[in-house]
């Protein structure tokens, strides 16, 4: 059997069909690349056409042929151009997106430095609480030791001036039971003596009334006899009496010495009473001289001489009296 033999635009058909699907299906898958390719950055298109040379094209097929690529440029230009555009848009955000990461990262290092010198400030100011807590601390106990020692020591100053005290009144104590047995002892002495002087004085009293009556009963012979030698002695007597009175109320002065010698005179009325006793010859002793001025003035007055007679009296208006610390020591 004899085959038909094809004609020319036959034989160009199906070679053009295929060449426009394989067109279509590039762009297709070109646009569909496009579509999840991830964002890269900027490239230059790499574009690449197979031609397909025919034997013979027709004129038509030329045409559409010419038609799909200038479409296949465009739709490359402008692929490019949105291309272009989205990596320059990428490109800012990048830019941006560093500027704001640089911008993050110096405002968390400001963070940072802010947050470690307020650190640094609080570890500082607990520090320095620290040390005034622990000043203020030693302090109390310098202090409690310091008050501690002072107690210490007002308790011993206590103690000492108790034992002192103690001490002192057992001396006192002492002392006055010392000086209340010496003032008993004195005045013992003084009340023996005072007892003597009034003995003494009671029993010239009585030889003097004795003598008066003798006198008073005798003839006028013999009382004027009598009354000489009376006289005589009663003159002798007053003399012990004055001196037995003066000596009660004397007190030896310092410096006042056995031998020491004043002589006073004395002036006296009729009823017994001493108006003025002076010095007439000093012991050469100040002290000694007025005490026994003092002494004699202290008599005040001598009842025992209201019974004299004028004449008996005479010589006791002024006379003198010679004192010795013995005599005032009776």
């Amino acid at each position: 059997m004899q085959q038909r033999e094809r004609s020319s635009s036959e034989s160009y058909f199906w070679p053009s069909v295929w060449a426009i699907g394989l067109h279509v299906l590039m762009f297709g898958m070109l646009f569909v690349s496009f579509a999840f390719t991830p964002e890269l950055p900027p490239a230059k298109p790499i574009v690449q056409a197979t031609l397909y040379e025919l034997k013979s094209k027709s004129p038509a097929t030329v045409q559409t042929n010419q038609k799909i690529a200038g479409e296949a440029k465009k739709t490359a230009a402008k692929q490019y151009e949105v291309e272009q555009l989205e990596a320059k848009k990428v490109e800012q955000e990048k830019q941006v997106a560093a500027k704001a990461a640089e911008q993050k990262k110096a405002e968390e290092a400001q963070k940072a430095e802010a947050a470690q010198k307020t650190e640094e400030v609080k570890k500082a100011t607990e520090a320095k609480k620290a040390e005034e807590a622990k000043k203020a601390e030693e302090k109390q106990l310098a202090d409690i030791a310091k008050k501690k020692t002072e107690e210490e020591k007002k308790k011993a100053a206590a103690e000492a001036k108790k034992k002192a005290d103690a001490e002192a009144a057992k001396k006192k104590a002492v002392a006055d039971a010392k000086k209340a047995e010496d003032a008993k002892k004195k005045a013992a002495a003084e009340a023996t003596k005072k007892k003597a002087a009034e003995a003494a004085r009671k029993a010239a009293e009585e030889k003097k009334a004795q003598a008066l009556a003798e006198l008073l009963s005798e003839d006028t012979e013999r009382q004027a006899a009598l009354g000489d030698e009376i006289g005589d002695q009663v003159s002798g007597n007053f003399d012990d009496l004055i001196r037995m009175r003066a000596a009660e109320g004397w007190t030896r002065p310092p410096g006042a010495s056995n031998g020491m010698t004043v002589v006073l005179q004395i002036t006296m009325l009729p009823d017994g009473t001493i108006t003025s006793v002076g010095v007439t010859r000093s012991s050469g002793n100040g002290p000694f001289d007025s005490s026994a001025v003092a002494a004699v003035k202290n008599i005040g007055r001598l009842i025992e001489m209201q019974g004299l007679s004028p004449t008996d009296f005479n010589p006791y208006r002024s006379f003198k009296m010679t004192f010795t610390p013995e005599d005032l020591a009776l």
